[in-house]
């Protein structure tokens, strides 16, 4: 048996397992008609108890094709049998008197099964007429159906329970899967944000060498290799920064994002006023910040045509300026304001509890701010110098 009213999409194997259990479920309540056939022996005789037979057989022959009506997914046969079910126990009645009520066990039963909102209605009536029809029927000589009353109660109440466990298993199957779901779209939305933000940076570095070393080879050869060299450099970095992303471990540190942004902005003709050290960022910090001024800088030399770039760092705040276009035409804030960048800036910064500011200065330029949370042990700014 199934609820009706709780579909859900369950793996193979819990619906095989599922499955056995509906089996078995349904096989026992077999036993219902049978203790029917059984007291009509002591009942009726002769033609009577023929025509009672053939109504039990009628009525386990329904309870059958309902079984598999549910199995196939045919849903639409199962109140015409229920129905049918029913006529059949009435029918019964007069053969088997109280024992009748056997197949009501077997028809309440499915309805707390198969519509639990309906189950208590249909328990409590069941119940009641199983325990007083027999006693206000005198023509039965018998008191009131107190065994078949409690057979009818229990039973149902312990299908429908099997119901309510059965749907639970369904619900926690089904939330399983969609926290896989989640869990494998996070990652996929991490390894997207990171290759973004990794190979940004360095394919724009080996653009910027690699014009740089056009430009020195028809002058200074020796200059011209060293920068193709650092082409390679940055390349072997790319990959390795690639398989980090991919496998969860990639490493960016503030000191190192900073030394690389200050060579990605010589590279490019740009003058550089960054800091000297990181020491005042505190740890929690500077994974984060490494990223900022990865991204800031990266943009700067991609998009704003700048003459001068300056990082600013505090204990709480990374601050990155630039004197290019700005916000219009080719400025820095194409990549920043508008695109992937500043995206996967605000879902780092948010993690981190902090803020993220961008947007074009007067009379020129653009300016990065990313401001977090200040700890307690937070104190002191980082000395800057140009170099």
């Amino acid at each position: 048996m199934t609820d009706l009213d709780h579909e859900t999409a369950p793996s193979p194997a819990h619906q095989w397992a599922e499955g056995w259990r509906r089996l078995l479920l349904g096989t026992g309540m077999l036993v219902f008609p049978a203790l029917t056939a059984v007291a009509l022996a002591g009942d009726v005789s002769g033609a009577a108890a023929v025509a009672g037979y053939v109504v039990v057989a009628a009525f386990c022959l329904c309870y059958v094709l309902t079984a598999l009506a549910l199995g196939r997914g045919q849903p639409h046969w199962i109140k015409p049998l229920l129905v049918v079910m029913t006529v059949l126990f009435l029918a019964a009645l007069p053969f088997a008197h109280g024992d009748a009520f056997y197949l009501a066990t077997v028809i309440v039963s499915e309805i707390a099964v198969l519509w639990r909102k309906y189950a208590a209605r249909a328990v409590t009536v069941g119940t009641l007429a199983a325990l007083l029809l027999p006693w206000a029927v005198p023509a039965w000589h018998t008191g009131p159906g107190g065994f078949q009353a409690l057979a009818l109660l229990f039973t149902a109440l312990t299908c429908g329970a099997f119901a309510e466990i059965a749907a639970t298993n369904q619900a926690l199957v089904a939330a399983r899967a969609e926290v896989a779901r989640l869990a494998s779209e996070a990652e996929r939305n991490r390894i997207a944000r990171d290759l973004h933000d990794l190979l940004g940076h360095s394919l724009t570095a080996i653009t910027v060498k690699s014009r740089l070393a056009q430009r020195l080879a028809g002058k200074d050869l020796e200059h011209a290799v060293a920068e193709m060299a650092a082409v390679e450099t940055l390349s072997r970095q790319a990959l390795s920064d690639v398989r980090g992303a991919v496998t969860g471990y990639r490493e960016v540190s503030l000191a190192g994002e900073v030394a690389r942004g200050r060579e990605l902005l010589r590279a490019a003709g740009v003058v550089a006023d960054l800091p000297r050290a990181a020491d005042a960022v505190g740890p929690e910090h500077r994974e984060l910040f490494g990223w900022v001024v990865r991204e800031g800088i990266t943009n700067v030399v991609r998009h704003a045509r700048a003459a001068r770039c300056s990082v600013a760092l505090t204990a709480s705040s990374v601050e990155i300026r630039d004197d290019g276009a700005g916000g219009g035409g080719g400025g820095a804030g194409v990549g920043v304001g508008g695109g992937k960048g500043l995206t996967g800036l605000r879902e780092r910064v948010a993690t981190a509890g902090g803020t993220v500011e961008a947007g074009p200065l007067d009379p020129r330029g653009w300016r990065l701010l990313v401001t977090v949370p200040q700890s307690d042990t937070d104190t002191g700014s980082v000395s800057e110098g140009t170099t």
